[in-house]
């Protein structure tokens, strides 16, 4: 199940980004918000389970989409000032676009099926 997926990979994205931002020195606000960004996906995700019906359930998979985005942006940023290398920037965005693809592939799913 989706799912599932979804909550595993975004609990190993938020402990990557944990782990970066404790070895990163960059502006405090911006890592702030990177580990805030980046930790919301998956305590969305999560919540999502335990949602009250469909309609709640997109609400928190929405959420998590726009902290995903967020969290692009911010990874961004410390790529840009060179706060942290390549390599890290690569990884993180390429985890990050694979958590947003498959929710914009699970909202799309639970909106249709909502209509059934």
């Amino acid at each position: 199940m989706k799912e599932n997926v979804l909550v595993e990979k975004s609990k190993q994205f938020a402990i990557k980004i944990i782990n970066l931002c404790d070895n990163t020195k960059g502006p405090s606000s911006i890592i702030n918000q990177l580990i805030r960004s980046g930790a919301s996906i998956g305590a969305n995700i999560h919540e999502a389970q335990y949602a009250h019906g469909k309609n709640d359930f997109v609400a928190k998979l929405e959420i998590s989409l726009k902290e995903c985005n967020e969290t692009e942006y911010w990874l961004e940023l410390l790529f840009a000032t060179n706060k942290i290398g390549e390599s890290v920037y690569k990884e993180l965005k390429q985890q990050a676009g694979s958590i947003r693809r498959l929710l914009i592939a699970s909202c799309k799913t639970a909106k249709e099926n909502n209509n059934d």
